[in-house]
């Protein structure tokens, strides 16, 4: 063990609570500062209600992703206060009041069809305490629509940038800002665009520098990711701001 870590400090980053067919990890948000987080799809229903029920005993707020419409139908009915985000497929429910946002993260997404992803990773870093700005139906096909956008991107601390199809958004933006940008590819697409396939080869072949890639549909990795950042940017603007009124 590390000299000068307690062997309370130490447990307490590993505190966790064993359901049996889970085991909640009750201090990733002190290690890691993101919070447990439930992925709903593949998990029977009365193992997300008992993962509830055990997290909101405990004190612990709620989220979930990928979370079906008739999996919340049965959950509510164990859980009434459960929200439902119907296009970012997720589930809430609040016992602590979520941070004071801090920082803006703007969400973009070229196209309709890709609202649900984008929304996943606007939920998310909400959730993480950002505040969010979305920017929907921007794609290059009519690349106006994302010009007029440019000053507000360029006052956030980082950026999301969603799109199926050949992948080009995150490549023009990336060219147009100097914020770190999260590049998502969506399984959006015809044919050979293999399920995102495709538009993750282009994007990670994206001749811009320092354009990160996530996998494909994975909005809360882009959305986690973002506010991580975020967070960074917006606490060391916020201590210069302090020392330059303490002077």
């Amino acid at each position: 063990m590390k000299r000068g870590v307690s062997t309370n400090k130490a447990r307490g980053n590993v505190d966790e609570h064993n359901l049996g067919f889970a085991r909640l990890d009750l201090a990733r948000h002190q290690r890691c500062g993101v919070p447990e987080v439930i992925y709903c799809a593949g998990k029977a229903p009365a193992q997300v209600s008992h993962i509830i029920a055990a997290l909101t005993k405990m004190g612990h707020n709620v989220f979930g992703t990928r979370c079906p419409p008739e999996m919340f139908t049965a959950l509510r009915q164990q859980h009434p206060r459960l929200v439902y985000h119907e296009t970012a497929r997720a589930i809430t429910l609040d016992i602590q009041p979520l941070p004071k946002p801090l920082g803006h993260v703007a969400v973009i997404c070229a196209g309709t069809s890709d609202l649900p992803v984008a929304e996943e990773a606007a939920l998310t870093a909400e959730r993480m305490g950002a505040a969010v700005v979305r920017i929907h139906d921007v794609g290059v096909a009519g690349l106006h629509r994302l010009m007029r956008h440019l000053p507000v991107l360029r006052k956030c601390n980082a950026i999301v940038a969603v799109a199926g199809m050949e992948g080009a958004l995150p490549s023009v933006v990336g060219g147009l800002i100097d914020r770190p940008l999260i590049a998502v590819p969506t399984s959006v697409g015809y044919g050979m665009n293999l399920q995102g396939v495709a538009t993750l080869l282009a994007m990670l072949n994206s001749c811009v520098s320092g354009v990160t890639v996530v996998n494909v549909d994975n909005g809360f990795g882009a959305g986690v990711a973002a506010a991580t950042i975020n967070r960074l940017v917006a606490q060391q603007k916020k201590s210069r701001n302090t020392r330059k009124t303490a002077k």
